[in-house]
């Protein structure tokens, strides 16, 4: 049975989509649980959980902070389990799930993957995986009906992109800046080209990253791209109220 690609879909139907992220277990699962519930409630289209890493190298400070705090309460494992009972409560909506490789070769790929699947993970994005060196995990993950995910960055090489572009099977996820994640003042003006030479390649999905923090940079990303990544600006709110309110407000932008 093919997978079913849920931006493919609202891509389709010219629908932007809203993808927040959060790092689960910060500051503890039953806050990640019911944030989950709010973003949900407040038209997510995709939520991309964050698993803790205590060397979280892509991350800003924001991220980083959030991702040791829960790091010394919530494993890789853990995380699985929460995205298992989220497919529960909220059955049939995607989540994409979030990891830097050493966790996953601790467990061991095949692990993962199975875990993955029980818990009805439809992406996964590793951040520090080439996909030069991502074969046996790409033949793994598609054995278990699993999208992958691969990264593209304005400093990616033309031959670098062909690979990102024919190796992910679920979107292309586009760092809309050099850097790390962490809140921006404006979209970059260089964006634009840089998507267009993704899509000179591929017809997958396209989201875009990495200093989106309002409506109106969500608005400016999305008549550009397929998909708008919401994450620090998320990550560092305290409250539930607080992340309905920006949820509301991306939403109300991509419309």
């Amino acid at each position: 049975m093919a997978t079913v690609n849920s931006l493919q879909k609202l891509k389709k139907l010219g629908k932007k989509a809203f993808i927040p992220y959060l790092v689960v277990g910060d500051p503890d699962l039953a806050t990640s649980a019911a944030w989950v519930d709010a973003l949900i409630e407040e038209g997510a289209d995709l939520i991309e959980l964050g698993v803790p890493f205590s060397d979280a190298l892509a991350d800003g400070p924001v991220i980083q902070t959030a991702s040791e705090r829960a790091s010394k309460t919530t494993s890789l494992l853990d995380v699985l389990h929460f995205a298992k009972q989220q497919s529960i409560t909220h059955p049939n909506f995607p989540f994409l799930l979030f990891t830097y490789y050493n966790p996953v070769l601790k467990m061991g790929i095949e692990t993962f993957a199975q875990e993955a699947q029980s818990a009805k993970i439809q992406y996964i994005l590793i951040v520090d995986l080439p996909p030069e060196e991502a074969a046996n995990y790409l033949e793994i993950m598609n054995r278990h009906s699993i999208l992958t995910v691969f990264l593209a960055s304005p400093t990616t090489t033309p031959a670098r992109l062909a690979l990102v572009c024919k190796s992910s099977t679920g979107f292309i996820y586009s760092v809309s800046r050099t850097g790390v994640t962490g809140t921006q003042v404006e979209v970059s003006t260089s964006l634009a080209g840089e998507l267009e030479l993704i899509k000179r390649q591929t017809d997958q999905p396209i989201a875009v990253g990495f200093g989106i923090s309002n409506g109106e940079q969500a608005k400016q990303v999305a008549l550009l791209a397929d998909a708008v990544v919401v994450g620090s600006a998320f990550v560092k709110l305290k409250s539930v109220s607080e992340v309905r309110k920006l949820a509301k407000e991306i939403r109300a932008s991509l419309l």
